[in-house]
């Protein structure tokens, strides 16, 4: 057997092609995240196991000598293949399972959530998926209590303590907005009657909290727990609200009808996770948590920055 010593491994490839890439042992080290010695060392290992030097070291940047420039080719290769093996185990990881529970707050329902479970299907295709709907704080439960696999959340922040049985993967942070009607003219938020975000839910307590801590009384005619209806009403000149840029997705029908501008005074916001029992999925949880990423980008984020441009450093991808 030969010994482990005399072998070139997949990290000392790593760090040769940092070093080609970067020109210098300190510039390769800090892309990699260790010290320069580390990959000084671990290069001069590279060369003494190939039995070649691979590094003119007297030019600046290093320059590589032939037998430099012939390892490259296949080191290139060689991690190439090693990336695409890593990801057919995940497939193969996901392809295994044959119930995926899935909880998802309503926001996503109307187009990211079927979206995804196309996707999803054609990755698992001997799984069955049983998707769930509801308020964050009811999906989180079922997570803890095992009736659900992934959870997608708003994060419930001083309202929830997870102990650490869960594992988060950040999906979206976005910011809460003010709406008004186009027919408000100048009148101030103050004038004009507000409705409500129910606080029945996570996010109309988050409301609530914020205009209790700015020392805001406004007069509230309506308390409801739908955009459709809440945007409806606002729509008509019934008020003005305080929602998200995911709620205005989620009935764009009104989007003619009403004026989407900052909230007045302190930012409010808020976050959207993918959550999972801590250990149990493997590397399923991130795999989704990337699909409902770049679902959400395509379908949500960008387009809302397209309309609301001052939205762009607060509404974004995690």
């Amino acid at each position: 057997m030969a010994d482990p010593q005399t072998r070139v491994t997949l990290w000392g490839i790593e760090v040769f092609l940092a070093v080609a890439e970067e020109g210098t042992i300190s510039a390769a080290a800090r892309r990699l995240g260790v010290s320069p010695p580390a990959v000084s060392q671990q290069l001069a290992s590279t060369e003494a196991t190939l039995g070649a030097v691979l590094f003119d070291r007297t030019a600046r940047p290093f320059v590589l000598t032939p037998g430099g420039h012939l390892f490259r080719r296949h080191a290139q290769v060689i991690l190439n293949t090693e990336a695409e093996a890593r990801a057919d185990l995940a497939r193969a990881d996901m392809a295994r399972l044959s119930t995926l529970r899935l909880g998802m707050i309503e926001d996503f329902d109307a187009e990211v959530t079927p979206a995804l479970l196309s996707g999803l299907a054609q990755d698992m295709t001997d799984c069955r998926f049983l998707l769930e709907t509801g308020a964050s704080h009811r999906l989180l439960d079922k997570l803890e209590a095992r009736a659900l696999d992934l959870a997608v959340a708003a994060e419930l922040g001083s309202e929830g303590s997870d102990a650490g049985w869960r594992e988060v993967h950040p999906i979206l942070t976005e910011p809460f907005v003010a709406v008004r009607p186009k027919t408000a003219g100048p009148k101030s938020s103050a004038e004009v009657p507000l409705i409500l975000y129910s606080a029945r839910h996570l996010m109309g307590r988050q409301i609530a909290g914020h205009l209790a801590r700015a020392n805001q009384r406004p007069q509230v005619r309506f308390e409801l727990d739908s955009y459709h209806a809440i945007l409806a009403l606002v729509a008509q000149g019934a008020g003005w609200t305080i929602l998200t840029p995911l709620a205005l997705h989620h009935a764009a029908r009104f989007l003619g009808e009403v004026e989407v501008l900052p909230l007045p005074g302190a930012p409010l916001a808020r976050s959207i996770s993918l959550s999972a029992r801590a250990g149990v999925m493997g590397d399923v949880p991130e795999r989704v948590a990337q699909d409902l990423r770049r679902l959400i980008g395509a379908s949500i984020v960008t387009p809302a920055v397209s309309l609301w441009p001052w939205l762009g450093p607060d509404l974004h991808l995690s």
